[in-house]
């Protein structure tokens, strides 16, 4: 028995030590994990007083016409054809109804004790009048200082007669997934509401707009809750809280924030000129993908790949050319390609930066001065026209599915090709074929092959045949449609 007991004594000597040891052998991210708070109550006392309630009202005009309130067809002398008929003509006599008043509610927080107020910009969109209300209850009329709707932020000034509580931007890079995060916001009119939740999810893309990148949250955030804010836990705002995926229109746990590092450039633009200003590269990119990233020799699927420049637009200016793969941008990796269009944005006008390309399986660096963004300005691809109806075609590359011809007169005029289009035409394209499962038409017109320039059907054909060769398992087209210029990777046939 005293064998034992000394056993056991001489482990529980030893175990403080290895548990020491295991502490100092913790990797530094879950060392410094944060552990649940033991409640919100002192941080939401603090932040509410900055969250507000926004509630505009529309003048919605009646539509006097009735389109599509036709006379139905009754057989003839029927009482019912007489009975329509009247019931039409009182209509068309009736006087114009009213217009009626729409409202809505949202939420927003104080970032300036003056009266400076962030919302979104869906909130007061297409509003006529404004009304803030703070946590007292107390009104104020808001005026518009500005408004993006690209990334769907506005910013509000109200004139109170004391200085405001107020809040702060925080840095949303810092935050990870799953650290505890805080929703103060209106949701369904009820008033200033606090939820909590986790952050489940960063860079999320929901189609809102060209810079989607949005955080993920399930802190319940529901109907009303739009422009109010999202805390990290030191009351700091991370994100403004803007859409929800839902099948019932509340909350199941899946909300999206705009990241504070993402709005807080926006709003300062906002603040200053009254609209945002956004750098312009002058280009329209697309995805790398597998097969692209093969036929341009890259390790990886990475970057932006430049399917087209704007002439006299900073990229051309530079030297940068269809085919290259944008890598860095000022400095910043190019992970894919939504996050070209924001770095580019937000990079400041004429500001020169180095601009790292993948250009013939080299590195290349330009110099590019930033140009600004124009409404009418894109930096992604356009969506394709309509499908042209194919017909015979006079030669095929069978390799690809596709029908090709030399371009003639009439072949422009069929397709609609302007006079300064240069390639080869496709005028078919082969039913479950790589081409057609690539989204390739009738009218397209290759450019490139294997980023070689073509003229004739026998050039494809012998691009194909040099990359059989090499063993490789696609091949890369430069695509020109109606104009727009996009890369396609096709697969070969081994057969």
């Amino acid at each position: 028995m005293s064998r034992l007991i000394s056993r056991m004594a001489g482990r529980r000597g030893i175990a403080p030590a290895l548990m020491l040891l295991a502490v100092l052998l913790l990797p530094a991210s879950a060392a410094l994990a944060k552990p649940a708070p033991d409640g919100f109550a002192d941080l939401a006392a603090r932040l509410l007083p900055a969250v507000v309630n926004i509630s505009t009202t529309q003048t919605i005009k009646a539509d006097k016409s009735h389109p599509g309130t036709e006379m139905p067809q009754f057989p003839p002398g029927s009482p019912f054809e007489e009975f329509f008929k009247d019931f039409l003509d009182r209509n068309k006599n009736q006087p114009e109804a009213p217009p009626r008043r729409a409202t809505s509610l949202g939420s927003g927080f104080i970032i300036d004790g003056s009266g400076l107020v962030v919302t979104n910009n869906h909130v007061i969109a297409d509003a006529d009048e404004i009304t803030v209300t703070l946590q007292d209850d107390t009104n104020f009329k808001a005026e518009v200082v500005g408004r993006d709707t690209k990334v769907d932020l506005a910013l509000l000034r109200i004139k109170p007669t004391k200085p405001l509580p107020s809040v702060k931007f925080g840095d949303s890079d810092t935050t990870r997934v799953g650290d505890w995060v805080l929703a103060i916001g209106n949701p369904f009119g009820l008033g200033g509401t606090v939820t909590a939740g986790i952050l489940s999810a960063r860079a999320r893309e929901i189609n809102a707009g060209p810079y989607d990148d949005f955080l993920q949250t399930d802190a319940p955030i529901n109907r009303g809750n739009s422009g109010g804010p999202m805390f990290n836990m030191n009351g700091d705002v991370i994100g403004i809280n803007t859409a929800i995926f839902s099948p019932s229109g509340g909350s199941i746990g899946i909300g999206f924030a705009i990241p504070s590092n993402l709005a807080r450039p926006v709003i300062e633009q906002l603040r200053e000129f009254g609209h945002v200003r956004r750098g312009w590269l002058g280009v329209n990119i697309q995805s790398v993908t597998d097969e692209i990233a093969e036929n341009l020799g890259l390790d990886k699927p990475r970057g932006a790949l430049i399917a087209s420049v704007r002439d006299g637009g900073p990229a051309q200016v530079a030297g940068i050319q269809p085919g290259d793969v944008v890598l860095t941008f000022d400095g910043k990796e190019v992970t894919d390609m939504r996050r070209l269009p924001r770095i580019v944005a937000e990079t400041p006008i004429d500001k020169t930066v180095k601009v790292t390309v993948w250009r013939k399986r080299k590195e290349h660096v330009f110099d590019v001065k930033v140009g600004e963004l124009k409404e009418d300005e894109q930096q992604a691809a356009l969506p394709p026209n309509k499908q042209q109806p194919p017909e015979e075609p006079p030669g095929t590359v069978k390799a690809l599915g596709l029908g090709l011809a030399n371009l003639t007169p009439e072949l422009r005029e069929r397709f609609s090709l302007s006079e300064d289009s240069a390639g080869v035409v496709v005028v078919d394209v082969a039913k479950d074929s790589a081409a057609s499962e690539k989204g390739m038409r009738a009218g397209d017109v290759i450019v490139e092959v294997a980023q070689e320039d073509v003229k004739t059907p026998a050039q494809i054909v012998q691009k194909i045949d040099e990359a059989k060769k090499a063993g490789r398992k696609s091949v890369l087209l430069l695509v020109d449609r109606q104009g727009d210029l996009r890369f396609v990777a096709l697969r070969i046939d081994q057969s």
